[in-house]
């Protein structure tokens, strides 16, 4: 019968470990970007909870169940899949304590395809390195979320309310925050569907665009971090697509912070989404926080957007913009977007690739809000880029070898014109070369600073 069997050697104590294991967000936290996996339904780690995920094998769509059995309070938990494409699968996973700032989780696993002769000749090529890279990053994921926390341990544990909870950033925000033991909240208009893993018991129902309150109550938050807004990339730039993108943010952002300036029990802190289109095409300027504001459409969008936010901060609510890059991952947003290109060997540079590309991986993402959430001295803008921007021929280039294809093969820019308009223009043949120096100059140490390393890490081609 086959086994497999992975030890992750984690530097902090057993209970530590168990107690982000136990928590909500734990699952969504261990999922891999680039596995697509979208949970169904999740039942925490007691005996008798099931959790379900929708999940691909190849092209043909699968329902993975599994019922969670052999419980013992900070020691183990099993699971064992019910239903999905293996013929067994039977998981269990140990905390073993080594000292009291050292501990180890040793995963094993009894499994077997569906028919017994596949398993032997199917395990090298199919299942194994599969497996392995879903474990790997599992470790990584685990260690890097615990060291962030760690840095904030002993501060208070906070009520926090985030808006566009069930995008791109804020799913995997809502998750890290939870597995940190915040009380999470979601801030959700009446035709948002939550995710199965989030609470939908701790919700604020509100009509963005007149800003009234429909269920729940937004008093007696300690922080409020606002990431909604329709998609800048999503679709092609007609004129009502380019009003929608523009009044998603600014009016929902006025409405919250006005609100928020009003209340009896208003939060300590306002976190509010921006980007780097703030600064517009710039060609290669240095461009920090310290740079004034471009002209273009983004520009406008991103000024009105920061703007709407003054009542938050007339009312002495410390307010920070997040002006936040290209965040590469595989779930979502352009690195999605370019990956079947890339795997077939026709991502090369794309009108000359002489643009800068300001990217961010999602790890660092969430960990610098996390970092300015807990320092109290910040506020105003920050860019959320990493330190090392690079031009969209770079890029290509490192994830060509990434995937192991080549990125040669040019894109004509009228091509992007063709295809994607205004949009194309703005956000594939224009750029911004920027920095992050106030989170640097704030202390803050990236956990990727190498694209090549974060492209790695956000697809699973760990070396």
């Amino acid at each position: 019968m086959p086994i497999f069997e992975h030890t992750t050697t984690l530097p902090f104590s057993r209970q530590t470990v168990w107690n982000w294991h136990a928590r909500p967000g734990a699952v969504r936290r261990i999922m891999p970007d680039w596995e697509g996996i979208r949970p169904v339904e999740v039942g925490g780690i007691k005996d008798g909870a099931v959790t379900s995920f929708r999940m691909s094998i190849g092209i043909v769509p699968q329902r993975w169940v599994a019922k969670h059995h052999s419980y013992i309070e900070g020691e183990q938990f099993c699971d064992n899949m019910i239903k999905g494409p293996f013929g067994r699968w039977n998981h269990v996973h140990k905390f073993n304590e080594i000292s009291d700032f050292e501990m180890q989780i040793h995963d094993k696993i009894d499994w077997k395809l569906p028919f017994h002769f596949f398993t032997r000749i199917g395990a090298p090529i199919m299942v194994m390195p599969r497996v392995r890279q879903m474990f790997k990053h599992r470790s990584r994921r685990v260690l890097a979320d615990l060291k962030r926390q760690q840095m904030f341990a002993d501060a208070p544990r906070k009520r926090i309310l985030i808006s566009g909870s069930t995008g791109l950033i804020g799913t995997q925000l809502g998750a890290f925050l939870e597995t940190d033991g915040h009380d999470v909240h979601r801030l959700v208009r009446p035709s948002t569907r939550l995710h199965a893993d989030q609470d939908p018991t701790k919700i604020v129902k509100w009509d963005d665009r007149s800003g009234e309150i429909l269920e729940g109550s937004l008093e007696d938050f300690d922080v409020v971090i606002h990431l909604a807004g329709a998609g800048i990339g999503d679709k092609r730039w007609s004129k009502k697509r380019k009003e929608l993108i523009a009044e998603s943010r600014e009016i929902p952002t006025r409405n919250l912070s006005t609100a928020l300036s009003k209340l009896k029990s208003p939060p300590s802190l306002f976190m509010c989404a921006s980007a780097v289109g703030y600064y517009d095409n710039r060609g290669d300027e240095h461009l920090d926080e310290n740079s004034s504001s471009g002209e273009g459409f983004l520009a406008d969008i991103c000024r009105r957007w920061e703007s709407a936010a003054d009542p938050a901060t007339a009312a002495g609510i410390r307010t920070v913009h997040l002006r936040t890059g290209i965040v590469t991952t595989a779930a979502g947003g352009m690195l999605k977007q370019i990956l079947l290109p890339a795997k077939l060997g026709a991502m090369g540079p794309i009108g000359g690739g002489r643009q800068w590309q300001s990217w961010i991986s999602l790890d660092d993402q969430i960990y610098a809000i996390h970092y300015l959430m807990n320092h109290d001295t910040a506020s105003g803008a920050f860019n959320l880029t990493a330190p090392n921007p690079v031009t969209q021929k770079q890029f290509a280039k490192a994830l060509g070898k990434v995937l192991r294809r080549p990125a040669f093969a040019p894109t004509p820019g009228f091509v992007m014109k063709i295809l994607f308009g205004a949009m194309g223009r703005s956000l594939i043949l224009e750029g911004q070369k920027v920095h992050p120096n106030r989170l640097v100059e704030l202390g803050y140490i990236f956990e990727h600073e190498n694209l090549e390393l974060a492209l790695r890490d956000a697809l699973g081609r760990f070396t």
